[in-house]
C-alpha cells in the first residue's frame, strides 16, 4: 500500500475539499484497489500550497522566476530511502482557476495524479512518452467519482 503524507500550506484548501488529508488517501486506496500501477509499500508527500509558495519552490529548485500548477521532487537517493517516491507540490489558485470549467476535485485530482506519476518515473518529453503518461493518467481519473 502506498502511503501519503498530506501536509496543508494553505487554508483555502480546506474551504474546497473537506478533510483534504482523508480524501486523498481514499484515492490512493482506489488507485491500489485497480491496479493500475505495480506500487507496493511505498510513500510520498504532498503539499497542498499557494501561488507565492509555488514561485518560490520553483525558482529555488527549478531557477524559474514564475508560479506554477504542480511540482515534482522525486526521490533520487534511494540509498537512504528506497521505500520513499518523494515529493509533490500543487497551486490552489490554479485547480481553483481551473475548476471554473469543471469542478475543484476534478482539477486537483489531475495535478496530484500527474505529479504522483511523475515520481514513479513518468515524463512526457517525448510524444510517445506523454501518450503513455497520459493513458494511465486518465485510466485512475476514470476511477474517480467526479460530478460535473
Amino acid at each position: 500500500m502506498t502511503k501519503v503524507n498530506v501536509i496543508i500550506d494553505f487554508y483555502k484548501w480546506n474551504k474546497k475539499i473537506s478533510e483534504p488529508k482523508n480524501y486523498v488517501k481514499k484515492k490512493v486506496r482506489k488507485i491500489k484497489r485497480n491496479n493500475f500501477l505495480k506500487v507496493n509499500n511505498k510513500e510520498f508527500s504532498l503539499l497542498l500550497t499557494s501561488s507565492k509558495k509555488m514561485k518560490n519552490l520553483n525558482l529555488k529548485f527549478k531557477n524559474k522566476n514564475k508560479t506554477t500548477d504542480v511540482l515534482s521532487f522525486p526521490n533520487n537517493d534511494k540509498f537512504i530511502n528506497k521505500d520513499y517516491l518523494g515529493d509533490v507540490a500543487i497551486n490552489f489558485e490554479i485547480v481553483d482557476k481551473r475548476s471554473k470549467k469543471t469542478n475543484f476535485n476534478y482539477e486537483f485530482d489531475r495535478m496530484w495524479v500527474h505529479g504522483y506519476l511523475h515520481l514513479l518515473g513518468f515524463d512526457h518529453k517525448k510524444v510517445k512518452d506523454f501518450d503513455k503518461m497520459s493513458k494511465i493518467e486518465k485510466k485512475i481519473l476514470d476511477c474517480f467519482d467526479h460530478t460535473f
